[in-house]
């Protein structure tokens, strides 16, 4: 062999090697509703998922993942744009972030610009008027996004009771052909999104395809078989059913949403609750047993994805109470609300095990992360007083953390908070969701490797002022002992310290 073909070996060797580095990967984006960590394979063994375990075996999983607002539109128009609630100013259900604040680039909207075929399937951005009606299509999504048909039907009179009458119950286990057009919205969303992955098998143009199922969100309609993979008796936690003596009122919500259902409107719940035994062992039997329907949903969407060139990432927009804190929603700076699944699967790393990674991320950190997996051009950081460039992100890219493992290269703490219209909670207000002219209070939180610390301070919606000198309430939280978060040390001498550091931090990151 001569030099000369020596050399040209090499330099075809080269460019395959080059061209396969250099090829755009797919990326799947799957986004739970209302989902905690309610995984086997995070430790819950209560927990049915033997699709979501079986991929968690060979992807990275961060086991301290957090939203940055515990309420579904914020949350997702947070990840979606890779901004906090706090520039973005979107805290609730009601204004559309491109006309209201600025009009930003949005995650799948960078990727379409960078080639990619974007399609959406079911709840990825809130639908409504927090993304215009046309969950931002076109600036988004090459498609016309895919709703299901029965969506119309979430919230309708669909639950058969005792008598055959049927009501909008927040337990509704059901047959699936007795259901209109004899199926369920997230049924129909995995049909679609099979489908897409079916016939984007061959072709040349990559793809970003975002699947959000509504599920495990209430009301816990899904099939009925599921309730089979459980006992009640399961779900008898040993856990208090009172709101803990030393939380503040403030930090309370009053899960209107559950009291209004049918099967929950009549038992007249008082403010600080509880609700009657029976009731919750039901409530998180439905609830694991919901987790157990989109879990089976999720294994049928897997089989069709070709992973040795597709990135995936399964997550939630933020998490959900079953009882903790005497509490049965989200809409709060706890743990149990802010804290999501986060798996993140890369044909780049060929894992010979699963991967379980502590560090602290937080959903803005969804954004610059798939653009670096995907080999596309790095976005610039948001900075002071450059906050509405169209393309920038606040989060941090977890690919350092992903290639080398490395710990303490990157901020290891998350921010969130939750916005309150009353110093006290009241049931005939809008405690839990309140518009954005109602917020006289908002809760900051940062979680860092011990420590869970939250200000409940003035905040005027008007023009988003922050009065960090007029405090509500505190609450600290040691994760050294209390993962609950049910001890409030915010008045125990010992953490004095700890507490002036936690909160000077805090204000600097919120003021950044």
């Amino acid at each position: 062999m001569t030099w000369i073909t020596v050399f040209f070996f090499l330099l075809i060797l080269i460019n395959s090697v080059q061209n396969k580095f250099e090829e755009k990967r797919n990326v799947l984006m799957i986004i739970m509703d209302d989902f905690r960590p309610a995984i086997f394979a995070y430790g819950d063994r209560l927990a049915k998922t033997p699709n979501i375990d079986k991929f968690v075996e060979k992807s990275f999983y961060f086991t301290r993942a957090y939203a940055q607002q515990a309420l579904c539109a914020p949350s997702r128009n947070s990840m979606l744009t890779g901004r906090r609630p706090d520039t973005i100013h979107l805290y609730d259900f009601y204004n559309y972030w491109r006309t209201f604040v600025g009009n930003f680039t949005t995650l799948p909207q960078y990727f379409k610009e960078n080639g990619y075929l974007t399609h959406s399937v079911g709840k990825v951005f809130h639908p409504g008027i927090s993304s215009n009606f046309t969950d931002d299509y076109p600036l988004s999504w090459s498609n016309k996004p895919f709703h299901p048909k029965t969506e119309s039907f979430m919230n309708s009179a669909v639950c058969p009771d005792g008598s055959g009458v049927k009501k909008k119950n927040l337990i509704c286990p059901i047959r699936v052909h007795s259901q209109p057009l004899q199926t369920l919205p997230d049924i129909e969303s995995a049909n679609e999104a099979c489908r897409f992955l079916k016939n984007n098998k061959k072709q040349a143009k990559p793809f970003f395809l975002a699947v959000g199922f509504h599920k495990p969100h209430i009301p816990f309609r899904f099939p009925k078989k599921f309730l089979g993979n459980f006992s009640e008796t399961d779900f008898d936690w040993k856990i208090s059913p009172y709101k803990p003596l030393d939380m503040p009122d403030i930090a309370w919500n009053p899960f209107t949403d559950i009291r209004m259902r049918d099967d929950f409107a009549n038992l007249s719940i008082p403010l600080f609750g509880p609700i009657p035994k029976e009731k919750a062992i039901k409530i998180r039997e439905s609830y694991y047993a919901a987790v157990s329907y989109v879990d089976d949903l999720f294994g049928k969407i897997l089989t069709e994805v070709n992973l040795e060139n597709t990135i995936v990432l399964l997550t939630s927009d933020h998490g959900w109470s079953l009882g903790e804190h005497g509490e049965w929603a989200k809409y709060s700076n706890f743990e149990i609300s802010l804290r999501v699944p986060f798996i993140l699967y890369s044909p780049e790393f060929q894992l010979k095990k699963r991967k379980p990674i502590k560090h602290i991320i937080e959903l803005i950190d969804v954004f610059p992360t798939l653009i670096d997996l995907a080999n596309l051009s790095k976005l610039p950081k948001c900075k002071t007083n450059k906050k509405y460039l169209k393309a920038c992100v606040e989060g941090k890219s977890l690919y350092k953390i992903l290639k080398n493992n490395s710990k303490g290269t990157l901020p290891n703490i998350a921010l969130s908070q939750y916005p309150r219209p009353n110093i006290h909670p009241k049931l005939k207000s809008n405690t839990d969701k309140p518009r954005l002219n109602q917020i006289k209070v908002m809760g900051y939180s940062i979680r860092t490797n011990n420590f869970r610390y939250t200000m409940w301070i003035k905040f005027t919606p008007k023009n988003f002022t922050r009065h960090w000198n007029k405090i509500y309430a505190r609450e600290l939280y040691d994760h050294r002992f209390d993962d609950e978060e049910a001890i409030n040390l915010v008045n125990s001498s010992f953490y004095k310290q700890t507490l002036t550091r936690l909160e000077n931090k805090l204000i600097t990151c919120f003021s950044k």
